[in-house]
C-alpha cells in the first residue's frame, strides 16, 4: 500500500513535509471533519462510503484520500484522470482484485480530476463499485453536476471542500516556519500580502513560503519586509480557472450585480474578472447581453454604450479599453431596467415554434405585379404616414385567424414608460375605429 506515514526525503517540497498524517493536523474542513460531522462521523464508524471530494485546489482533496484508505487499513490506489484511461482502470481493478484475494483487504481508487474523464471511462467504474470491490473516491474542481454522469453519482455521496480562511493559511504558514525557518519573522503587513497571494489554496502558500523562506535565509535576512517579499513574488493572480466553476459563478455574480443595479458591486466583480486573467472581449459581449436582456427598451443607449465599449477596447487594447468597459458596465447598472421585449422575444418564438403555418391576409401581401392586384394582394392596404398621427387605426396586422396577441408588455421604467403610454393611446384610437366600423355596418344594415 502507498502509506502516508513512509518516510519523507529531505528534500521534499515544503507542502509535501506538512501534508498531515492524521484527522487532527488537518487544517480547515471543519463543516466536515468536526466532531459530528460527516467525514468525521464515517472515520469513526470505518464505514466508508464512495464519494466525491469536490473543492477548489490546494485545499486537502488528496491528503483526505489517503487519510481514508490508512483509517479503514485499505490497499490505496491512486489515479490522475489527466494521465489516465481504460488501460489503467482496469490494471487497478485486478491489483484491487489480487489485493482482495491475497489478503482480503479492501481498495480505496482514488481518481484526481475525475471530471476529465469521459461518460464512458466514468462508466467503468460501476460495476466494482455497485460489487463493493473497490471504494470510489473522486476528486474534482468543477460542479459534479454537470462534471460527473449521473450513474456514477448517485453511488457516491458528494462532500464540497472550502477554500481556506486566512486564520486557517495563517496557521499553515506558521507550521512552514517553525519547520524550515523558524530564525526568520514576518512583519503584519508581509503575511497579510502571503495570504491574499494565497487565495485559499494552501499548496499555492507552502510553495511561496518555501521560495521566500529559502531567499530570505540565502540574503542572510532573520525578517522578511515588503520590499524583500515583492522581489520573490510573481505577479498576483486570483483563482480563476477560465471555463471553469469559477468562472462562470464571477460571471454569474457581475451580470445579477448589474441587473440589481448595484455599480458597485458590479464594478468589483468586473475587475475581479480582469485581474483574473479573463478576456476583457468575452466580458464585453456578456456586457452587450445584459444590455440587451435586462435593459431593453427601457434604455436604448445601454446597447450603443455596450457595442462602443467592445470596439474602443478593440481598437485601444489594455488599459483605455478596460476603462470603456468598466463605463459601460457602471452605466448598465445605474439605468432604468426592463425584461419586457427579452420576455416578448422568448414568448413570440415559443409560440411561433408550435402553431402552424398561417397566411398573410390579403391586405399586408406584396402586389407588385397586376396579377397579384387582380388577386386583391395589398387591397384596402392603408398607408400608415398618409393617416392622422401617422397610425392606420383599427388595422389588423396578425393573420386573419388569429387573435392579437400582446407579447410586448412594456414597463413603467425609463422610455419604456413613453413607450407604454403611446400604446394605451394607439389602442384607444383602435377602439374608436372599431366602434366606428361597427356603427357603419349598423347603419348600412337599417338601411338595407
Amino acid at each position: 500500500m502507498d502509506s502516508l506515514f513512509e518516510a519523507t526525503t529531505p528534500d521534499a517540497p515544503l507542502a509535501e513535509l506538512l501534508r498531515p498524517k492524521t484527522l487532527a493536523e488537518v487544517v480547515g474542513q471543519t463543516h466536515l471533519l468536526g466532531e459530528g460531522k460527516p467525514l468525521k462521523l464515517a472515520f469513526a464508524s470505518g464505514k466508508l462510503p464512495s464519494m466525491i471530494l469536490w473543492g477548489p485546489p490546494g485545499v486537502g482533496k488528496t491528503t483526505l484520500a489517503r487519510l481514508i484508505a490508512n483509517t479503514a487499513d485499505a490497499e490505496f490506489i491512486p489515479i490522475s484522470a489527466v494521465l489516465s484511461g481504460i488501460k489503467d482502470i482496469r490494471e487497478a481493478v485486478e491489483r484491487a482484485e489480487h489485493t482482495l484475494q491475497q489478503s482480503g483487504r479492501k481498495t480505496i481508487l482514488f481518481v484526481d480530476e475525475v471530471h476529465r474523464f469521459n461518460k464512458g471511462q466514468q462508466d467503468a467504474f460501476l460495476p466494482f463499485v455497485e460489487s463493493g470491490l473497490i471504494t470510489f473516491i473522486g476528486a474534482t474542481t468543477e460542479n459534479p453536476s454537470f462534471e460527473v454522469n449521473s450513474a456514477l453519482l448517485s453511488r457516491a455521496q458528494v462532500f464540497v471542500l472550502n477554500a481556506l480562511s486566512e486564520p486557517e493559511l495563517a496557521e499553515l504558514l506558521e507550521r512552514a516556519r517553525q519547520l524550515v525557518a523558524s530564525d526568520i519573522t514576518l512583519s503584519d503587513a508581509v503575511q497579510e500580502q502571503v495570504l491574499g497571494y494565497a487565495d485559499g489554496d494552501a499548496r499555492r502558500l507552502l510553495n511561496f513560503a518555501e521560495s521566500f523562506f529559502s531567499a530570505a535565509q540565502g540574503a542572510g535576512l532573520d525578517e522578511i519586509d515588503e520590499a524583500f517579499l515583492h522581489t520573490t513574488m510573481a505577479t498576483k493572480m486570483r483563482r480563476f480557472d477560465k471555463g471553469g466553476e469559477a468562472f462562470y459563478d464571477q460571471i454569474s455574480a457581475l451580470h445579477k450585480c448589474v441587473r440589481g443595479s448595484n455599480p458597485d458591486a458590479a464594478l468589483y466583480w468586473f475587475l475581479r474578472m480582469i485581474d483574473g486573467g479573463a478576456d476583457p472581449l468575452y466580458l464585453g459581449r456578456r456586457i452587450v447581453r445584459i444590455a440587451i436582456e435586462d435593459i431593453g427598451l427601457a434604455d436604448p443607449r445601454a446597447q450603443t454604450m455596450a457595442l462602443e465599449a467592445c470596439q474602443i477596447y478593440e481598437r485601444l487594447g489594455s488599459p483605455e479599453g478596460e476603462l470603456a468597459l468598466s463605463n459601460a458596465v457602471i452605466y448598465l447598472a445605474v439605468a432604468a431596467k426592463s425584461n419586457a421585449s427579452y420576455q416578448a422575444y422568448n414568448q413570440a418564438k415559443a409560440f411561433v415554434g408550435q402553431d402552424k403555418s398561417r397566411p398573410v391576409p390579403l391586405h399586408l401581401r406584396n402586389a407588385p405585379t397586376k396579377l397579384m392586384k387582380a388577386l386583391d394582394y395589398g387591397k384596402e392596404y392603408r398607408y400608415a404616414h398618409n393617416e392622422p398621427d401617422a397610425y392606420a387605426a383599427g388595422v389588423d396586422y396578425f393573420p386573419d385567424d388569429l387573435e392579437a396577441i400582446p407579447f410586448y408588455q412594456p414597463t413603467p421604467r425609463g422610455l419604456e414608460g413613453k413607450i407604454s403610454e403611446k400604446l394605451k393611446h394607439l389602442k384607444t384610437l383602435d377602439q374608436a375605429a372599431l366602434r366606428k366600423h361597427s356603427l357603419n355596418q349598423n347603419n348600412s344594415k337599417v338601411k338595407k
